[in-house]
């Protein structure tokens, strides 16, 4: 897509949260079966962008699988590895070993004509930087924006830059879409509506642990307010500009490291529901439409 004379109109945003990603697999497997993709593009937030190629490559069912598998295999989360100097959450391993046994509809993707922009966090800048995705960067760009500081040792490199988990930077990038020329904006959530970012006392350890990276240890300083005026904007967005939002229900069963399957799957049912209530509404708002 050229942003310099094209202006996107529609744009679908989808949040990270790790295991709590399956509520999005839920919706957005219900958009898959509709056959409802409206946007001119979208933008995901680590768990948030791989749960959106699958979306956008129309693979049914492919994000589910990865979540109630893949992620609960020993090889993606493990203390065991990690207390020995290893990665908690090896997302390098998750992206390639779910890209090799769940292949993707990357002509779909093509051929949509949607292009998917996930976010990273850089390490150098701790900037947030929005990374169209392309069959040549896509290997670098996933587990690099799912990949959670010291949880995964290292930082993945796109463009031969360091890059971290892009929900340091832009958890919710709807004030992105806007920017980006959206005005018709859905927003996928993986926390209930109502919910705030708490700004915390950062403990001692952590300024210990980003010693080397001043920029990285600002924006997780930041993280809770540009989360909180992302929520602003989403209930008050500027004039001219709608956003819709699909969001679980304040009892949603999944947390961020969840691995037991009926969790998992409940979460899953409950995302489903909120993607046929979401489709209802539109078509219900579009029958009373004179």
């Amino acid at each position: 897509m050229n942003q310099g004379t094209v202006v996107p109109q529609s744009a679908l945003v989808v949040e990270g949260g790790a295991m709590r990603g399956i509520f999005a697999a839920g919706v957005l497997d219900v958009f898959i079966e509709r056959d409802f993709q409206p946007f001119d593009f979208a933008l995901g937030v680590s768990a948030g962008s791989t749960n959106l190629i699958g979306y956008l490559a129309g693979n049914h069912g492919r994000s589910r699988r990865i979540l109630l598998d893949h992620a609960r295999r020993d090889d993606f989360i493990n203390w065991r590895r990690f207390l020995k100097g290893g990665h908690f959450c090896d997302v390098a391993w998750l992206w390639h070993a779910s890209f090799d046994e769940l292949p993707l509809n990357l002509q779909r993707y093509y051929d949509n004509g949607v292009p998917l922009f996930a976010v990273t966090t850089s390490v150098e800048s701790g900037r947030a930087h929005y990374l169209e995705v392309t069959v040549e960067n896509m290997h670098e760009v996933f587990p690099a924006s799912c990949a959670i500081p010291f949880a995964y040792r290292g930082f993945p490199r796109v463009n031969g830059e360091p890059m971290t988990d892009g929900g340091l930077a832009d958890s919710i990038p709807v004030i992105r879409a806007y920017e980006m020329g959206a005005r018709d904006i859905t927003v996928v959530l993986s926390r209930p509506l109502g919910y705030r970012k708490r700004e915390t006392p950062t403990p001692r350890f952590m300024k210990q642990l980003f010693q080397e990276h001043a920029s990285l240890f600002e924006a997780v300083l930041g993280r809770a307010e540009r989360y909180n005026r992302a929520l602003e904007f989403i209930e008050s967005p500027p004039k001219g500009c709608r956003v819709r939002v699909i969001a679980p229900h304040a009892d949603f069963p999944v947390a961020r490291f969840t691995r037991e399957s009926a969790l998992l799957e409940e979460g899953y049912r409950i995302g489903r529901e909120a993607g046929r209530d979401h489709l209802r509404r539109l078509a219900e708002s579009a029958d009373s439409t004179p």
